[in-house]
């Protein structure tokens, strides 16, 4: 079996979470590993808002991945143990069907024609991925950020969905100030003359709006202790200073930059605006009224939660909740609070730290 890029066609029509129903839709998805006889070692891996599927390298796509330290053989992860299913998400721009995606009907993207998406979407559109190649239960679903909150969506509408539960440095809904973070980014995208009502064109994107977008989101994505350690005050160059007035002068203020720079033309804008905002509506207490009764309904039989006590984003305390309302529902649950400084991005970029906890529980389940 290839482990390149393919696409998985979704059952048509494909009826949405919150109305409405999609033809000829498709999900983008790369393996590692092999699938075993008995069906019963596959693990599934859900993605954060911009990754595609490409997780790790593999012989047919010897590019590093997104999460190229914890996938692959002999990793935490491990390939050479288990099949492993990384899949991008419903409403990407990264080869599945979002609001970037031709319209079959109308021969046109969707934009803003697409419906409304959810969490709950993105999970059982990858679970059709895992039926397709004939994976009835996971061994183990495992999501990091929006990830685990898709990955929860997936053990809430699937029964009996996966034997285990990997979830990191995720949330069972979003916090205030996440809402407002990702809110005040889909307003900047939205206020770009060149975003057009969602109808602009692929010679004119909102790059103004999806670069502060970008900028304000990576701010939020490392913590106040790592900025201060990694830049203090230090100025740019004189000879690299744009002499522009008000133009970036601190070597922070130009790392923003940069990174928005990589960003801006490599994801669509409306799929921003359709993912961010699914964030910001999943909530596991719709499945019960409460946290605690929602995730007293997910059935595993093991779980571990990680997370780091400089994010943000999802705070350390969001991961506690998990934890114990998995407890209390009976499923043997790890937590484990990692002392890492690089805030959400910690599970991208401290990898040593979370290979370790990752593959310790692995290695119990």
């Amino acid at each position: 079996m290839s482990n390149a890029l393919r696409l998985h066609r979704l059952p048509s029509p494909f009826r949405m979470h919150r109305g409405g129903e999609l033809h000829e839709a498709v999900i983008a998805y790369e393996t590692w590993g092999r699938l075993n006889a008995a069906r019963d070692n596959a693990i599934l891996i859900l993605t954060g808002m911009s990754p595609g599927a490409h997780a790790a390298a593999h012989p047919d796509d010897p590019n590093p991945g997104w999460w190229d330290e914890i996938v692959g053989p002999g990793k935490a992860i491990d390939s050479s143990r288990w099949f492993i299913i990384c899949v991008n998400s419903l409403g990407s721009c990264r080869g599945s069907t979002g609001p970037a995606s031709v319209d079959p009907a109308s021969g046109q993207p969707y934009r803003l024609q697409f419906p409304d998406l959810s969490l709950e979407d993105v999970a059982l559109a990858a679970h059709q991925v895992a039926l397709g190649l004939g994976i009835e239960r996971l061994h183990a679903l495992v999501g990091p950020s929006m990830g685990g909150m898709s990955a929860l969506a997936y053990a809430l509408n699937v029964a009996s969905a996966a034997e285990h539960l990997l979830l990191v440095s995720t949330a069972p809904h979003s916090a205030p100030f996440s809402i407002a973070i990702r809110s005040l980014q889909r307003e900047l995208i939205r206020s770009d003359p060149a975003w057009n009502g969602g109808d602009y064109q692929a010679g004119n994107w909102p790059t103004q709006g999806m670069t502060l977008a970008r900028k304000l989101g990576m701010t939020t994505y490392r913590s106040a202790r790592e900025w201060r350690q990694r830049f203090g005050r230090s100025r740019v160059a004189d000879a690299e200073r744009d002499p522009t007035p008000f133009a970036p002068e601190f070597s922070v203020e130009s790392y923003l930059a940069y990174q928005a720079s990589r960003f801006v033309n490599d994801f669509d804008p409306n799929c921003y605006l359709y993912l961010s905002r699914a964030m910001d509506w999943f909530d596991v207490a719709d499945y019960g009224g409460s946290v605690a009764a929602g995730l007293a309904r997910i059935q595993a039989r093991s779980a571990m939660v990680i997370g780091v006590e400089t994010d943000l984003l999802f705070p350390l305390e969001q991961q506690e909740e998990i934890a114990e309302g998995l407890r209390d529902g009976g499923i043997p649950t790890l937590f484990a609070a990692l002392p890492s400084i690089q805030g959400h991005d910690a599970f991208l970029v401290d990898t040593p730290r979370f290979a370790k906890a990752i593959a310790g529980y692995l290695a119990t389940t």
